[in-house]
């Protein structure tokens, strides 16, 4: 049930005018002129991501989790991560999931359950993301993109959920899903085949 605040939902800003700043293939940032809720002029600049987000946890036949390990040039740090990507908008984001576990990890899936949708930096952009649970796995060959050098982790699920609690993992996307899994488990929402497999 959604919490009622007493608050107006509706939108408090006024765009007078929208124009964009810079344009690559995978994003557009636009600088909008606006009217603040307190009725001021101001700007406000959203980055536009041309694609959806798309992330996967990963569910081996032994428990254990793939995990995948990148430098993120944004941050300037190493990251251990779920399987991530993007994928078009007008394709099911399923189908895009699948292709970046297929080219990340070298997996496929005979089953999958959504795990939620997410809004990613919801002050700085507009981005979406829609993560999955992965499971009935079988193993490939990888094919990461000319742009990736990743390494690959397989690491048992309580031992995953001690990495987020720790602060090891802190990509968004892997956090959130990860920690949603957990409760489903804790909850007794999960498929019969898939709860047998995380172990909490």
């Amino acid at each position: 049930m959604p919490i009622d605040t007493g608050e107006s939902t509706g939108n408090p800003w006024t765009v007078l005018t929208s124009t964009t700043k810079y344009e690559n293939a995978w994003m557009e940032v636009i600088e909008h002129k606006v009217l603040t809720p307190k009725g001021l002029p101001g700007i406000y600049g959203v980055m536009h991501p041309r694609s959806l987000a798309t992330g996967v946890v990963p569910v081996h036949d032994d428990g254990t989790i793939t995990l995948v390990g990148q430098y993120r040039f944004p941050l300037k740090q190493y990251s251990w991560e779920i399987p991530e990507g993007g994928g078009r908008k007008d394709v099911d984001p399923q189908i895009s999931a699948a292709r970046e576990l297929k080219e990340e990890a070298g997996l496929s899936a005979r089953f999958w359950m959504p795990l939620g949708t997410l809004h990613l930096s919801n002050c700085l952009t507009d981005e979406v993301a829609h993560t999955f649970v992965a499971w009935g796995l079988e193993e490939g060959e990888a094919a990461p993109d000319d742009t990736e050098v990743l390494a690959l982790r397989r690491v048992p699920f309580a031992e995953v959920m001690d990495m987020v609690m720790a602060g090891a993992i802190t990509d968004a996307m892997a956090v959130a899903s990860l920690l949603r899994l957990r409760v489903l488990a804790a909850e007794g929402a999960l498929p019969d085949d898939l709860a047998r497999l995380i172990r909490l």
